[in-house]
């Protein structure tokens, strides 16, 4: 008995150590949510709330964000979905290619990025030139708008819905085909339901970075302004309280959608 006993209380500072060492991820992780978090922590004190008013202007830039990034975000999805489903189920001469334009994409900053479309789309670009005699032009014009967002949050859609349905087993896509079903019904009624929580990240994912899209907005469609760019003229016109107002709404209208999309995946995975 005294020597349990002796072996045990022996046993336990080797134990407190691993106990302590164990903790240190936890540790380091809330250092980590803490440091994020501080920016937003410290706009609550720092905005004025005795002086809370939106500048001139900011009622229209919100509707401009919010009404051309849904148009934004439904093109990302009706043509994303399908060029993801391709990249993840189908190997072809050029593939590389394909996946190297979606990288370079993603990874040409947005004030580069903006310049390539306006070289492109501007009233002297090669697509441009020829469309502004239809009377549409494609730059500072609500088209150039959307056009915008579509260029700097499709590629993130991609690889997430890619991701998405490379995660569907294809053996369940095969016993459908074997069970009469058309290739199109196959991927409505097992790709897409199997795949439905990396889609909606995606969506999630588009929906941000479309709405919160600076540097690409900014060369090619400095007008209509959305939120982003009505902040930077908030800033530069009147001062840092008057970005505060417009940022606080730019939060709530950014956030539900990532939000309940979350919620519902965080939900079927319960199921």
């Amino acid at each position: 008995m005294d020597a349990s006993l002796r072996m045990s209380s022996e046993a336990t500072p080797g134990r407190l150590d691993e106990i302590r060492l164990s903790r240190v991820p936890v540790y380091i992780g809330a250092l980590t949510v803490l440091v994020i978090a501080g920016p937003f922590i410290g706009l609550v004190f720092a905005t004025a709330w005795s002086h809370f008013g939106f500048a001139a202007g900011d009622g229209h830039a919100i509707g401009v964000s919010l009404g051309y990034s849904l148009i934004a975000l439904l093109l990302i999805v009706a043509l994303g979905t399908p060029l993801a489903w391709w990249l993840a189920r189908h190997s072809f001469p050029g593939k590389w290619l394909v996946e190297a334009f979606i990288l370079l994409a993603l990874l040409t900053p947005p004030l580069a990025l903006g310049i390539l479309l306006a070289a492109l789309y501007g009233p002297y670009g090669a697509v441009g030139s020829v469309v502004k005699h239809t009377g549409i032009h494609l730059t500072n014009s609500p088209v150039a708008f959307v056009l915008a967002q579509f260029y700097s949050a499709l590629p993130y859609y991609v690889l997430t819905a890619r991701a998405a349905f490379e995660g569907v087993p294809r053996d369940l896509e095969q016993i459908a085909l074997t069970l009469g079903q058309s290739p199109w019904q196959t991927f409505l009624r097992v790709s897409l339901p199997l795949s439905r929580l990396g889609l909606a990240a995606g969506i999630a994912l588009a929906w941000v970075r479309a709405l919160g899209e600076f540097g690409v907005v900014l060369i090619v469609a400095y007008y209509p302004q959305g939120i982003p760019v009505k902040l930077w003229v908030n800033l530069q016109d009147i001062g840092l309280q008057a970005v505060y107002p417009l940022l606080w709404v730019f939060f709530l209208v950014a956030m539900p959608l990532p939000l309940l999309l979350g919620l519902a995946s965080r939900r079927q995975r319960l199921l």
